[in-house]
């Protein structure tokens, strides 16, 4: 079989061998323990992540110990308050050797204003300007607690900026569409509930008119990644919201979907059966379908797309709370299971 002409790799916050003895932690393991883990899988090309200043060199000989470059790098940014933190990071990019850099924008501004659409498209060019000049192209994310979470915006941004003549670059990871599925309290956190039931907005990648495939049609996705989520699924038990500072990601306690004391959202789903005790709720592998056909849907686009717009693809089992905190299986095997298993689909399809 062809070998993928995209490339594999696997999000650092996944590089934990955790067990039923030792849970997922977010207390994360060294640089170069997570390099190793990664690498020992063999189904990765590549190791996802953006290093802090001060952990460059050990990035540089982990890359050089293992074989393993960093091809994608990602940050969370607020308008009006993060720009430097913007240009810095594609610098760091650029220097650990990411191609790309994955943009994720809240959706208040530094005022506490939502930010708009117009504000969205200005900080995109403005990005991709001076991120192509270093040779870094940006890409934005579909991503909760972030401006894409009302996922009706992501059409109307994407094509003002192909108006411009500029290719919009599109991180998706389904994961955030599904687990709103059969979710209206969650539907009410992005403001869409109204639209899912009137069948104006279609989440569910098996219904025809879904939005999956209309940002497909856009030509938009250049960066897929993979995390198994179930629609309506359990939220992480595990793991009680508790405002922890600084953690990745996490809004402002006014804008926290969250409450105190009780479990974080459920983006995330075991896509390898847990062993018994190493998961909080019951599995059922059918719950698996939408993040699969999710998977062969993009693929499937890939094959006949002429720009071949899909470069990364990256698992995206991650240790913090909305995700794995506190699980007892192995964060490191869920996401090489969710590797083999995109390359399998590629094998079939290709």
């Amino acid at each position: 079989m062809p070998k993928p002409d995209f490339y594999i790799g696997c999000n650092g916050r996944g590089a934990q061998a955790s067990s039923l003895t030792k849970p997922v932690s977010l207390d994360e393991a060294p640089i170069d323990e997570q390099f190793r883990l990664v690498k020992e899988t063999g189904v990765f090309d590549y190791f996802d992540r953006l290093p802090l200043p001060a952990n460059i060199d050990a990035y540089r000989r982990a890359i050089a110990a293992y074989d393993l470059p960093v091809r994608s790098a990602s940050w969370f940014y607020r308008l009006g308050q993060d720009e430097a933190l913007l240009s810095a990071n594609l610098r760091i990019a650029k220097e650990i050797g990411a191609a790309m850099h994955n943009i994720m924008i809240y959706t208040n501004d530094a005022t506490g204003r939502v930010a708009s659409d117009d504000a969205i498209v200005d900080c995109y060019l403005r990005t991709y300007d001076e991120g192509m000049k270093l040779g870094v192209e940006p890409a934005f994310e579909l991503h909760v607690n972030m401006w894409s979470e009302d996922f009706r915006r992501v059409t109307p941004v994407a094509k003002r900026v192909q108006a411009k003549g500029i290719p919009f670059n599109f991180t998706l990871d389904y994961s955030h569409v599904i687990f709103k599925i059969d979710n209206p309290e969650e539907q009410d956190v992005s403001g869409i509930r109204a639209d899912v039931e009137a069948g104006r907005l279609i989440l569910d990648p098996f219904e025809p008119g879904n939005i999956l495939d209309e940002w497909l049609d856009l030509g938009i996705v250049r960066w897929m990644q993979v995390r198994a989520a179930a629609p309506n699924g359990p939220r992480n038990l595990w793991s009680l919201y508790n405002a922890t500072p600084g953690l990745a990601g996490q809004p402002m306690p006014n804008e926290q979907p969250n409450v105190p004391g009780k479990p974080c959202r459920g983006i995330l789903y075991p896509f390898a059966k847990p062993a018994p005790g190493e998961w909080h709720s019951p599995w059922h592998a059918w719950k698996l379908e939408p993040t699969k056909e999710a998977v062969r849907k993009v693929l499937r686009w890939h094959k006949r797309d002429a720009k071949k717009r899909l470069d990364f693809v990256t698992t995206e089992m991650i240790n913090l709370p909305d995700y794995a905190h506190n699980a007892r299986f192995s964060l490191i095997g869920q996401n090489a299971a969710i590797a083999r298993f995109v390359r399998e689909t590629w094998d079939a399809i290709a």
